[in-house]
């Protein structure tokens, strides 16, 4: 189930989020003209409707008929992670069709943190960095984690939207004007994904499902419910997420940090479907993409 707020063009927006214990669960939409919608609630807990909603349009979901929370597949964050989510229009004019990825064996890394990197710390000023990194061997870069954080400037293992790309960096655009430009050069693209935890600040995951269990603990505190009850809407959010980079970012791989973390006795564990859903998906577009445990 693809979940988020997925602008179709013409000004209509689909909204689907998961919350299979809640009673009701509605878009309160605050801008530009707020407005409340009520979502249907669909199989397996999730909940959806298409409405008009353009670009830009700011919103919570409001669960129960009273409180407000952030998306938790927000795709952007402008005013940072207890505000508002925002639609985005992710149709970008991509010229790397040309591009196949690099064989494993060959990849020379070099892992960059995007606040740090130059003195901008954004998306668009590494750009003008990648001949200098090129004339050093480096064929691939691995991005540190972007998913939005609280503030400007962060190692980025504490961010709480894991689809959000950390505004201050340059956002969705941004983002996506560096794979594309990186592509073009020749280097590979990964990003450095957190699977295991959220962050603490703005952390309103846990007000919409049971992603979190005591079953299991981590250094950062409960462990992700993978194999318990309602675990199946974990699942698809985390797998989702992995394939919303590739197909939406054309990124080339991702490193998933500790992955010793990830506890789960289910049938069949986690990171396998991953394998196994991201080997499909490398079939069907005819390119490999990677993913580093």
């Amino acid at each position: 189930m693809q979940i988020g707020s997925w602008y179709q063009g013409n000004g209509r927006c689909t909204f689907t989020v998961w919350a299979p214990l809640l009673e009701q669960v509605a878009v309160h939409i605050i801008s530009p003209k707020e407005q409340l919608i009520p979502l249907q609630r669909q199989a397996q807990g999730y909940w959806q409707a298409e409405i008009n909603a353009e670009p830009g349009t700011r919103y919570f979901y409001q669960l129960n008929g009273e409180t407000d929370r952030p998306d938790p597949a927000s795709h952007a964050q402008p005013e940072g992670v207890h505000r508002a989510s925002a639609v985005v229009d992710h149709r970008f004019t991509w010229t790397d069709s040309a591009w196949k990825n690099l064989p494993f064996a060959e990849l020379a890394i070099y892992e960059l943190h995007v606040g740090t990197f130059t003195p901008e710390g954004t998306f668009e000023a590494i750009i003008s960095r990648l001949s200098d990194l090129k004339d050093l061997g480096i064929n691939a870069i691995e991005l540190m984690p972007i998913a939005q954080f609280p503030g400007d400037r962060n190692w980025g293992y504490d961010g709480v939207y894991p689809y959000g790309v950390q505004i201050s960096y340059g956002g969705v655009e941004g983002l996506k004007r560096l794979v594309n430009a990186c592509h073009e050069q020749g280097i590979a693209v990964f990003l450095d994904v957190v699977y295991n935890h959220l962050g603490p600040e703005g952390n309103y995951i846990w007000s919409f499902a049971p992603y979190f269990t005591k079953k299991y603990s981590s250094p950062w505190g409960e462990g992700v419910n993978l194999d318990g009850a309602h675990s199946y809407g974990v699942r698809n959010y985390f797998i989702e997420n992995a394939l919303y980079w590739f197909q939406h970012f054309h990124l080339d791989g991702l490193r998933l940090d500790a992955t010793d973390n990830l506890f789960d006795f289910g049938a069949k564990h986690f990171l396998q479907e991953l394998a196994e859903v991201t080997d499909q998906f490398s079939r069907q577009q005819g390119r490999k993409f990677l993913s580093d445990c």
